[in-house]
């Protein structure tokens, strides 16, 4: 019978592990493309539509909101339907809006749209999801971090790819007001085409596809025995998934609120132009391609010495740095040095990404898709809770300030997700087996 993976063979497609890891980044990664489309092209939507300073945060706001309900369900449904049918038709349900937002006719229309896309997010929980049950104990923590990183590669590549489509529009005769439109449309068409790809090359776990398993009579590992609600109700009755969602939020929340305001804040306090605006965001972005899986690479290094608590005390140290860049990313005078904090401060909190899901599988694992959920959901928490922020002091340098405060603060609770002795040595127990 088929097992975990205990390596990741990366030029290699040809078992149903690695189909799995290169298709989750890949659907994760358009997911993450369309999630962010929007953003680089605010400052020419925002004139078109007449916006406000709160109208666009408002904005801002929706496009993470409905992904925390979304993260939410997306988890049990994985352990109850499989990481491959809820791939499917989360791709499916959310090129829906992509495509919508590109016909808003008004404020109203495009925050409704807006909203709608923001579902795109959840489907970083089943790409950590897919991974998890894939790789084993050695090597999950790489394998969760690489396939985020990639995929949320898709945000920075977004930032600085969708302004030079809107310019490619232009020159080829059509006006500004239907550019982006049109630019718009080309993130929902790609989302279709991988439903059918994820579709047709993945399967649930290395024994197969979960609906043959059960009516097979084969137990599955990594979910709970139904799904669904059960699962969600393991993972919210576990203390360390709710530490974890603070530290998540304070890691990923802040990596989509930079993602949102990063082009608009570079053209407003900087006055770059939108081209060179969407490269300087667009570089913190790109920072995912290798970050990530770093903050997972080091982790699965840490822990190789059989101590699981390694994993906690490195994500403690990584949202430190992350505090502190941005406390200079919020205090640089010039484009320059905003540019140069925010690439420090970036790597620390893509890197605190990656460590965080490297200690997702061990939490509980008669219910990894709620884990994975609620952890997840907390990362579109902290984004909305920065919006907020943001909204209501209506100064970028403030909130980011106040930011860099609060995600210094918020590493203790990692320290507080410290695992007992007899999990240290149950997770060292099982490496050694699957070596």
């Amino acid at each position: 019978m088929a097992t975990k993976a205990t390596s990741i063979k990366l030029f290699s497609i040809s078992t149903p592990q690695m189909r799995a890891f290169h298709l989750t980044w890949m659907a994760f990664f358009v997911c993450f493309f369309a999630w962010f489309a929007c953003a680089p092209l605010m400052p020419v939507i925002k004139g078109e539509f007449g916006l406000s300073v709160a109208q666009i945060a408002n904005i801002n706001i929706a496009a993470v909101a409905i992904t925390i309900l979304v993260r939410l369900v997306v988890g049990p449904l994985c352990d109850h339907f499989g990481p491959r049918k809820t791939y499917t038709g989360l791709l499916l349900l959310g090129s829906i809006p992509v495509i919508g937002v590109a016909f808003a006719q008004s404020y109203e229309s495009f925050l409704l749209f807006r909203l709608g896309i923001g579902a795109a997010g959840a489907s970083f929980v089943i790409t950590q999801y897919h991974t998890s049950v894939m790789f084993g104990p050695k090597v999950v923590g790489t394998a969760n971090a690489a396939a985020a990183g990639w995929g949320n590669a898709g945000g920075g590549v977004a930032q600085a790819v969708m302004p030079l489509l809107m310019t490619a529009m232009v020159m080829l005769g059509v006006s500004e007001t239907y550019g982006w439109r049109a630019a718009l449309l080309v993130p929902g068409v790609l989302m279709i085409v991988m439903a059918g790809v994820y579709y047709r090359f993945t399967q649930d776990c290395p024994q197969g596809n979960f609906s043959e398993l059960r009516a097979a009579g084969i137990a599955i590992d990594g979910g709970a025995k139904k799904g669904g609600w059960e699962s969600f109700k393991l993972a919210s009755a576990n203390y360390r998934v709710w530490m974890l969602f603070i530290t998540y939020g304070a890691c990923f929340g802040i990596e989509i609120f930079i993602h949102n305001i990063a082009a608009i804040y570079y053209v407003d306090h900087f006055k770059l132009t939108l081209a060179q605006a969407g490269m300087a965001a667009g570089s913190f972005g790109l920072l995912a391609l290798f970050a990530r899986a770093l903050g997972g690479w080091v982790s699965d290094k840490f822990a190789a010495a059989g101590n699981l608590n390694n994993r906690v005390t490195l994500l403690f140290v990584l949202m430190l740095g992350e505090g502190a860049g941005l406390l200079l990313f919020a205090n640089a005078g010039t484009a320059a040095l905003a540019i140069g904090a925010m690439l420090v401060f970036g790597l620390f909190t893509h890197m605190a990404c990656g460590a965080t899901y490297a200690i997702v599988p061990f939490v509980d694992k008669r219910a990894l898709g709620g884990v994975a959920g609620i952890i997840g959901a907390g990362g579109n928490v902290g984004a909305v809770a920065a919006g907020f922020l943001m909204k209501g002091l209506g100064n970028v340098q403030q909130t980011l300030s106040i930011l860099g405060i609060v995600v210094a603060a918020s590493a203790l609770c990692a320290l507080a997700a410290r695992f007992s002795s007899s999990a240290v040595e149950e997770t060292a127990t099982a490496a050694k087996l699957a070596a």
